[in-house]
């Protein structure tokens, strides 16, 4: 694509030549996962030899002569060593080409729809969602005249249903947040590809060492990064990951046009969190998988929702595409909202609070909290429905209690 059509800048221009990273994926293959993770992005310092690339806080840079750009960098809007160090990271974990890092989580997902979509379009969207990620697409890019349609991305007959000639995207969360739901997403790529459009996949829940949807064939993975990605409850974050240069192009202009990036100092909190992901999420799920399985004979609980479990509606199709179950475990209480709710005020080690996905265990009540802003549509959650993010402390202690909890 050329720069008068996308209005970027080449490099030694000023005002968007964004700096692609400075590794790819293709540097980190044959390695293992937890290698990459430890080592993309991570170069030592060539003027210290600190192993831990350092944090360039700093806001602009100065240039050799006019246009004239030491490393290609001018401004840390446009690019800043520390994002890149993390963005290759990031694309290297996922199997992608490039990535891109931003504010947070939805920062990101705003850049993506406004990247894709114009007005007349339209997004399949599922029925579970992030509440943010719903509220985004029922308040915001509505207005700009940008349709949306719900469609229960477990079946991928009714997404291909969903479509319609305006489709731009298909839009994938799996596992679900907050009702655990799986997905095919080699499937649904499939679908979305046959009609033309992008299959745009959350991976927040499982993070790409648990499920690699680049690989399975989609187009765009989209991650929170201040859940596990960070991993110690402590930034707010947030990327995209591509397999198309050109697109990813096209997504790192919009993000210097509109401005929301990381910052160096939270680049580097989610580049430190990474290097442990493999460690964290192999406990996590392991803690979650023996809370799910108490809690499966808990008599207060009617029904607990956890892809590990055989009798989940979607474990065959989670066990084929990812390497575990991960950390996340949602179940409904026996006497409705009210007593969801005491049970979330009873919790100790489980702190009461939204996110997810860092080493300390944390509870919630979706309908009250994280999904509030989809009350009332097809998106609603249940009132008896309580979300557990499962930490890495003792098992053992976590389930006593979510015993003590339920009462």
């Amino acid at each position: 694509m050329s720069d008068a059509h996308t209005g970027r800048t080449t490099p030694g221009h000023t005002d968007g030549a964004t700096p692609a990273p400075h590794a790819g994926p293709a540097e980190h293959a044959g390695h293992g996962f937890e290698t990459v993770a430890i080592h993309a992005g991570n170069t030592p310092d060539p003027t210290t030899g600190a192993v831990v690339p350092p944090i360039y806080q700093v806001s602009t840079y100065k240039q050799d002569g006019v246009g004239g750009l030491r490393g290609g960098y001018e401004y840390s809007r446009s690019g800043n060593p520390t994002r890149a160090a993390v963005e290759e990271n990031l694309a290297a974990l996922e199997g992608g080409r490039r990535a891109l890092a931003f504010a947070s989580g939805l920062a990101a997902e705003d850049c993506l729809l406004r990247t894709l979509l114009s007005p007349g379009d339209h997004v399949v969207i599922p029925n579970d969602a992030y509440g943010g990620t719903f509220r985004l697409f029922a308040k915001v890019v509505s207005r700009w005249g940008v349709a949306w349609s719900v469609a229960d991305t477990g079946d991928p007959a009714a997404v291909r249903a969903a479509i319609t000639p305006h489709t731009k995207a298909v839009w994938v969360e799996t596992p679900s947040n907050p009702l655990l739901g799986i997905s095919d997403i080699a499937a649904l790529a499939g679908v979305a590809h046959a009609a033309g459009v992008k299959l745009v996949v959350d991976n927040t829940f499982a993070s790409p060492y648990l499920q690699q949807p680049l690989a399975l064939g989609a187009d765009v993975v989209v991650h929170s990064t201040t859940k596990y990605m960070g991993g110690h409850s402590d930034v707010v974050g947030g990327a995209l990951v591509v397999v198309d240069d050109a697109f990813g192009d096209e997504l790192a202009f919009h993000q210097n046009a509109m401005g929301a990036v990381a910052g160096p100092f939270d680049s580097w909190l989610v580049l430190r969190g990474t290097k442990t992901l493999g460690v964290r999420m192999d406990r996590h799920s392991e803690n979650a998988t023996r809370i799910a399985e108490m809690l499966s004979s808990h008599p207060r609980v009617t029904e607990v929702l956890y892809p590990g479990l055989p009798d989940h509606p979607g474990h065959e199709i989670a066990a084929k595409q990812m390497k575990a179950f991960g950390g996340m475990v949602s179940f409904r209480v026996d006497g409705g909202e009210q007593a969801a709710v005491e049970v979330c005020d009873r919790a100790r080690i489980f702190t009461l609070g939204e996110s997810l996905g860092g080493v300390e265990s944390l509870i919630e009540h979706p309908g009250r909290m994280t999904h509030a802003s989809a009350a009332g549509s097809a998106l609603e959650v249940p009132g008896d429905l309580v979300r557990l993010s499962v930490g890495i402390e003792s098992a053992d202690d976590l389930i006593a209690d979510v015993k003590q909890a339920l009462g």
